[in-house]
This record gives C-alpha cells, structure tokens and sequence, in this order.
C-alpha cells in the first residue's frame, strides 16, 4: 500500500494532467457533428498506426522479465489493431452510400 501512495505522491502532476485529458477529450468528441465522424476516422486511423508502431517498438525493447510492458505493448498493439480496421470499414461503408446506383 505504501508503494502505491508513494507512486500517486511522486507521479501527482502527471496523474493531473491525464484526467484532463480526460474531460478534454470527452467534451471535444461530444462536440463533433455527426458530418465530420468520417473524416475525423480517418485521421484517427492514422494516429492509432502511429500507436501500434509504438507499441511494438516498446514491446521490442523490453526485456524479457518487464512482463508489465510485454502486457501494455501487446494490449495496445491488438486495440489499436482493432481500431484501425473498425475505422476502415466505417469509412469504406460510409462510402458506399456516395457511390452511383447501377
């Protein structure tokens, strides 16, 4: 218990910050029209590609016995996996519907 408190302690400005971050970007999403969700997608494919690059070169790094950046990397690397592919196949569906009718 005293390794926790001591890392909130230590790490305090940084656990502000991320529960900012938070409330910023529920308001900032909650926000968008529903008209800018596709374009929007497609720069949060991108961003979540840069995600995975990172995830991998984290879970390359590590050692073999930091099973907490193993977990983190891997855990990262299949969510954003699976965010990039949601995000294309929105994208692909929302396109259809522009397409002329034959």
């Amino acid at each position: 218990m005293n390794s926790i408190l001591h890392f909130i302690s230590a790490n305090q400005q940084i656990i502000y910050i991320v529960i900012l971050m938070i409330f910023v970007g529920i308001e900032v999403i909650g926000r968008v029209p529903s008209v800018l969700h596709t374009p929007l997608m497609s720069g949060a494919n991108a961003i979540h590609g840069v995600v995975i690059i990172g995830a991998i070169i984290v879970m390359g790094k590590a050692g073999t016995n930091n099973y907490l950046a193993l977990g983190l990397g891997f855990l990262a690397v299949i969510l954003g996996t699976l965010n990039v592919v949601g995000g294309f196949v929105v994208t692909d569906r929302m396109l259809e519907m522009f397409k002329k009718k034959k």
